[in-house]
């Protein structure tokens, strides 16, 4: 009886197995994907309103130091630099090294006086257009 030897060092995977593993790496990453991508959207929709709430307490402390809001043309720098001419400025009241951050989209916070003794910081969202829903709404907050 003759039996037959298989050969030594020939051990491996077939095409159809390789092929086999592919596809299903590639199911895998195909339902990831939007997954982590929707969570990375998220982060950055809470890291922005975050930093409007912060930019709201940091205006809070100018106000009760200044006695009011910084007008239009200082905006936000006003936390970090003390505007020429302002008295009771006790800043700065954000990290000076960072600066004004922008938003997580690359794009600056926008600040407006809307009336006396009252402000607003918003940013656009994602799309960087007025109004949106999800990560496209606008983030606003109004500071008295």
């Amino acid at each position: 009886m003759k039996r037959t030897q298989k050969p030594h060092g020939k051990s491996g995977y077939t095409l159809a197995e390789l092929l086999v593993v592919m596809v299903i790496l590639a199911l895998l990453a195909a339902i990831a994907t939007p997954l982590v991508l929707n969570q990375l959207n998220n982060a950055r929709h809470q890291s922005a309103a975050t930093q409007v709430e912060n930019f709201a307490t940091a205006l809070s402390y100018y106000r009760l130091g200044v006695g009011r809001f910084p007008d239009a043309s200082q905006g936000l720098q006003a936390l970090i630099t003390q505007p020429s001419g302002t008295t009771g400025w006790s800043g700065p009241y954000l990290d000076a090294n960072r600066g004004i951050p922008d938003d997580p989209w690359d794009r600056p916070y926008i600040y407006e006086v809307v009336g006396p003794g009252q402000v607003v910081i918003r940013t656009l969202g994602r799309d960087g257009q007025e109004g949106g829903d999800g990560e496209d709404a606008d983030i606003v907050r109004t500071v008295q």
